[in-house]
């Protein structure tokens, strides 16, 4: 997959494309199969993992039959069917037995998101190693503090990528807390009816639920058709990561203006030039995420609109909004961490021409200072809790959190 008009967009690789989707779907109508068959429910002979029945082939076909029904699993199922007939009579009656098509869509969402949020977790761990180097190893490097672009007070650029790491952690602990995604099994209208029909107890019911969860690595709750929380909050720590890496593109790209010249990208062959201006060093990472963070808004807006016009036990478009969207912010989210990830590691801190430039702002950027204490000579140090807040801030990023499942960055 990959999107012209949005540069970058293969660093996301294989997440949420068509063919990502389709396989998350035949996962969760595989786990609830293998569940109905575990527990007595379906024959000892309807057992079938579904491997090999859809592959990318298949998509354009999924996709072209979608309309007809409204969603994209009306079409796989029906091929998942006549295949699985083929190899497996007594599976393909059992398939999908006890579900509707928004528990598999939406447990499928879940899967593709999940994946997402790991690649983004990974990058955000990265930035805030690079980050906690960077305030430690500028502590002490003076800079212009600057509030509505103009001087301020003298910080220390350490100060400043505290101030970016402190973001990037805010958007790793609401990443962790929002990406423990539920599976979704209600049933056609959410009670479980058809489920418990089959198996013939609420209680075996739960197990089924439970065996599935445990198969897709998903916590269960109690059906979430109309109640969308879980991907509103998804959505909106999505923002919080594009909001972060948008605060640190803002400042390289005001630090690597010509008449600046505190902050540049790395060099790598190739990148930021002009198709006119063979003179041009254009800061194209950090134009790239600012370009993700304008965009990451309006996209968690639409799937809030989307729970919102929840009705009903399914939603009428509602619920149909939110698959796209989801995609895309998903995807450019994923491309924007990377860009970060890479845009910090390559940053030049030019302590030089921060020196200079503060300098150059005196001794007006003195003037609170002097106001609280008239005595103090222009250029003496003025560093209040500097050293504190950096500290606390690489505290912070060393205690990795774990999600919900245990599991840190690594696992």
């Amino acid at each position: 997959m990959s999107d012209l008009l949005w540069p970058g967009d293969e660093r996301a690789g294989d997440i949420f494309t068509d063919t990502a989707v389709c396989a998350a779907m035949v996962r969760v109508e595989a786990a609830w199969l293998a569940a109905l068959v575990l527990h007595g429910v379906a024959s000892p002979d309807a057992h079938d993992d579904l491997d090999g029945l859809i592959g990318p082939d298949d998509t354009a076909a999924v996709a072209a039959g979608a309309e007809s029904g409204g969603n994209p699993l009306i079409p796989l199922l029906e091929l998942l069917r006549e295949r699985l007939g083929a190899r497996n009579p007594a599976a393909a009656s059992w398939l999908h037995r006890g579900l509707t098509s928004q528990d598999v869509v939406d447990t499928g969402l879940v899967l593709c998101l999940r994946d997402a949020a790991d690649r983004i977790g990974d990058d955000l761990a990265a930035q805030a190693a690079v980050l906690s180097r960077l305030a430690g190893e500028h502590r002490d490097t003076p800079m212009a503090g600057r509030t509505l672009t103009q001087h301020a007070v003298p910080i220390t650029f350490g100060l400043k990528a505290a101030g970016w790491l402190t973001g990037v952690l805010d958007a790793r602990d609401r990443l962790t807390a929002a990406s423990d995604l539920p599976l979704q099994v209600g049933g056609a209208v959410g009670s479980l009816a058809a489920p418990v029909a089959l198996a013939g107890s609420p209680l075996v019911v739960a197990d089924l639920i439970e065996t599935t969860a445990e198969t897709l690595g998903l916590p269960v709750r109690d059906p979430w058709h109309t109640a969308r929380a879980p991907l509103t909050g998804l959505a909106d720590a999505l923002v919080t990561c594009t909001d972060a890496w948008g605060r640190i593109a803002n400042d390289v790209l005001a630090g690597a203006r010509p008449e600046i010249h505190e902050l540049s990208e790395g060099t790598v062959a190739g990148r930021g030039g002009s198709s006119a201006m063979p003179n041009k060093q254009n800061p194209v990472l950090s134009v790239l995420v600012k370009r993700a963070a304008l965009a990451a808004p309006p996209l968690a807006a639409t799937v809030h609109a989307g729970a919102a016009a929840a009705v009903d036990e399914r939603p009428d478009g509602g619920w149909h909004v939110e698959w796209a969207t989801l995609r895309t912010l998903a995807r450019r989210t994923v491309t924007a961490g990377s860009q970060t990830a890479e845009l910090l590691a390559g940053l030049q801190v030019e302590t030089a021409w921060m020196t200079a430039n503060l300098a150059a702002a005196r001794p007006g950027i003195d003037a609170e200072q002097r106001s609280i204490n008239p005595g103090a000579a222009s250029g003496e140090p003025y560093p209040g809790a500097t050293g504190r807040i950096i500290d606390a801030a690489v505290a912070r990023a060393s205690a990795v959190p774990l999600n919900k499942r245990g599991e840190g960055p690594d696992c």
